[in-house]
């Protein structure tokens, strides 16, 4: 069964991060810069599992897109994204139709999550091991993003489990460390690069059996970060 998720944001290098991050996550992703374009792409796929919705946009905005969706009989979920914090402008999205929303600047991890859960609760998909990553002892499920190592589950923060799965997507590859903070953090971030290291270290310690001589995540001198089976 194909994971259809739209993504409406007339930023095109915003739209393109989304749009490769949720193709990371497994999921097919149909595009669209318009408003009018997104109808027309719903008119042409109507199994749309999830559509996330920028509401500032020239012409017809997100919330008047959301509207005609319901009008049109689509019963599926919205997430709108918007750059607005006041409490009317939530409302106003909710009263469209929308199920959730994301206040830009926006995680990449947090959107991904976000997706995900309204995914499950308008699919009532199960999770199963099509949706896992495997490296040793460990088992990442994409779905419930939910990590074990050797059978027990490991209690990881959103940004820890954002770098393992760069890391299991990316096994024996070196990333730097502006690597992996665009993957994680996304390209928005302005901040400095020993966020990395200080998340890196935390994962070691609920990852490794001996976080001050790792197994897994090596240090690639100079550079990075290694994931090393």
């Amino acid at each position: 069964m194909k994971r259809k998720i739209l993504v409406l944001e007339d930023e095109t290098n915003i739209r393109s991060f989304v749009v490769l991050n949720l193709k990371r996550a497994g999921y097919e992703v149909i595009e669209a810069g318009s408003g009018e374009e997104a109808l027309e792409k719903y008119s042409i796929h109507p199994d749309i599992a999830v559509a996330v919705l920028d509401v500032m946009l020239p012409g017809m905005d997100g919330y008047e897109v959301c509207r005609t969706l319901r009008t049109q009989g689509y019963a599926a979920g919205v997430i709108m994204l918007t750059a607005r914090v006041q409490e009317t402008d939530k409302v106003t999205g909710l009263m469209t139709g929308a199920d959730d929303y994301v206040t830009k600047p926006f995680s990449v991890v947090e959107l991904v999550a976000r997706v995900d859960a309204l995914y499950r609760r308008v699919s009532g998909r199960p999770f199963g091991d099509e949706d896992s990553i495997h490296s040793g002892p460990f088992k990442l499920n994409l779905r419930a993003r939910e990590v074990q190592k050797n059978g027990v589950k490991v209690d990881l923060t959103q940004i820890e489990y954002g770098i393992l799965k760069a890391f299991l997507q990316n096994i024996g590859k070196a990333l730097s460390r502006d690597d992996l903070l665009e993957m994680v953090w996304g390209h928005h971030y302005v901040g400095e690069l020993k966020i990395v290291d200080v998340n890196i270290r935390r994962l070691r310690i609920k990852i490794e059996d001996d976080p001050a001589n790792p197994r897994y995540i090596m240090t690639v001198r100079g550079f990075g970060y290694m994931w090393e089976e």
